[in-house]
């Protein structure tokens, strides 16, 4: 009968816990991130970078996105995550740095909560490591980077390569 009731008001306590830890980041004022905004964010540059061919013996490869709000209104950048665990990103405001952040399912993507006034530019830089999938991960590759913000549908930065071992 003990034993129950310890196993009862352990499996609460666990599940309490876990309900908590998953509750929204409640640093973001939510208006601010539910407010539509006439900014408009764009891409400098393509938004999809070819690395061509890199070996998974040389290690890590990066590459730069600039994004800029060409709007009239500021845009708050919610979220950005990557779609694969093999990449991060980082984002530059005014010399400040958010992140890295990676792949939702491996690990907790905060909000961001920051914004990009018109006119003013942002980085996103990109971290690929070829070698986080193993021998498995060798031919073409395509990768996403997406940045959620309140000025309409979601930026998505993508980068090709083809790995070799």
């Amino acid at each position: 009968m003990n034993k129950t009731i310890i196993g009862i008001v352990v499996t609460v306590l666990v599940l309490g816990g876990l309900v908590w830890i998953a509750r929204p980041n409640s640093q973001i004022a939510p208006a601010a991130l539910s407010a539509n905004s006439n900014g408009t964010l764009v891409v400098e540059e393509a938004n999809n970078y070819d690395f061509g061919t890199i070996s998974m013996a040389t290690g890590k490869v990066n590459h730069a996105f600039k994004i800029r709000n060409a709007g009239i209104e500021p845009v708050v950048i919610g979220k950005m995550y990557t779609s694969c665990m093999c990449t991060t990103a980082s984002l530059t405001i005014d010399g400040k740095q958010f992140g890295p952040y990676g792949m939702p399912g491996h690990g907790f993507v905060p909000k961001i909560g920051q914004t990009i006034n018109p006119n003013e530019e942002a980085t996103v830089e990109v971290v690929f490591d070829p070698a986080a999938h193993g021998p498995a991960g060798v031919g073409r590759i395509q990768r996403a980077i997406t940045i959620e913000h309140n000025a309409g549908q979601p930026v998505e930065l993508l980068f090709d390569a083809i790995v070799t071992p």
